[in-house]
């Protein structure tokens, strides 16, 4: 299993959990505690999770800070960002499409709307009626693969034909962000 893997692994344990020690994930990725301590410090200089003796567990709502991407700790551009809504009303703000994707897909369920800005026009759109365009030869200083989102098609292969890239749903964008994920993305604090 790749770094990246048990790591987020390990958020979503201490999601359901709140605290873990380290002994315990190293028995349960079968590892040693070295390569869990490698992992651990790499969450924890991206402010993902706080260390106590002897385990980990995920900061407070109040140590993150409000200009910060919910998912990767990245500054947030308000102009790329991106908002995740709940069925309670509570609001999680992520730097860009890509991790909203990855946080979507932790949260799938408690997720009511995904909101975004069209990047020409930077009016507010539902993720689920935009079209977005992937792996674009443009950079937008963010998380790769980047997912840009556009409220019509039309905008979208217009901007293609400049830059390249795929036209996608939100649901296409997210499976090829997934599959990304999988050989290691670009999602951490720079």
């Amino acid at each position: 299993m790749l770094p990246i893997n048990r790591q987020q692994k390990m958020l979503e344990w201490l999601k359901q959990e709140g605290v873990l020690k380290i002994s315990d994930i190293s028995e349960r990725f079968g590892v040693s505690e070295m390569t869990v301590y490698r992992d651990v410090n790499q969450l924890a200089e991206s402010n993902r999770i706080i260390k106590t003796p002897g385990g980990i567990t995920l900061p407070s709502a109040s140590e993150q800070n409000a200009n910060q991407c919910g998912y990767c700790l990245r500054p947030i551009q308000h102009s790329y960002s991106v908002q995740l809504i709940t069925a309670s009303q509570s609001v999680e703000q992520m730097c860009c499409i890509h991790c909203a994707i990855l946080r979507y897909e932790d949260k799938k369920e408690e997720v009511s709307h995904v909101m975004c800005k069209d990047f020409l026009l930077q009016t507010t759109i539902t993720a689920a009626s935009a079209y977005f365009l992937v792996n674009a030869e443009i950079d937008l200083h963010c998380c790769q693969p980047q997912a840009i989102p556009f409220s019509t098609i039309d905008y979208a292969k217009r901007f293609q034909k400049g830059f390249g890239g795929v036209i996608c749903t939100f649901d296409q964008a997210a499976e090829i962000i997934l599959h990304d994920r999988q050989k290691g993305c670009t999602c951490s604090k720079t």
